[in-house]
């Protein structure tokens, strides 16, 4: 099996939705189910069927939820010591050299990217362009967009 790299941060936020899965969402679906079933024919019964359907995704989000964990690979970003280079889980601050954009990215794992949130997965392009640079390089990426120049102004470790 392949290990997965993921932050702590994201490994808690998984542990959290799993748990409001299996303790919250799945009893309220059963018991959903359970009063559906009461008002009779199942056949044309679209609370029943709503119920089922919701029951099938939950099920199938705890089970998707479940593998990540078992393939993750934490890593504390935290126990690294400090430096300007760029590793998983870093918060980088990157300069747009054609359009003097500043945009501020954490190299994350797959399965806790975000982009509106600043979380990029560490196999994006991006990603993969800034691994193993420093403070004060230039990198270019290569986008869909086509080859962009950015600046690393800055990598935390937070």
């Amino acid at each position: 099996m392949n290990r997965v790299p993921m932050t702590v941060a994201g490994e808690r936020a998984l542990r959290a939705e799993l748990a409001q899965l299996k303790k919250v969402d799945r009893p309220r679906i059963s018991a959903a189910i359970a009063e559906a079933r009461a008002h009779g024919d199942l056949k044309e019964n679209a609370e029943y069927h709503a119920a089922r359907e919701q029951q099938a995704f939950t099920e199938g989000r705890i089970q998707a939820i479940e593998a990540s964990l078992a393939r993750a690979q934490v890593i504390d970003i935290s126990n690294i010591p400090p430096s300007d280079k760029v590793i998983f889980g870093a918060t980088v601050r990157l300069l747009n050299l054609e359009t003097d954009e500043t945009v501020r990215y954490q190299i994350v794992g797959e399965d806790e990217a975000d982009v509106r949130a600043g979380k990029i997965a560490v196999t994006t392009p991006i990603a993969r362009g800034l691994i193993g640079k420093e403070a004060g390089d230039t990198v270019q990426i290569q986008t869909p967009g086509g080859a962009t120049e950015f600046e690393i102004e800055q990598v935390e470790y937070l």
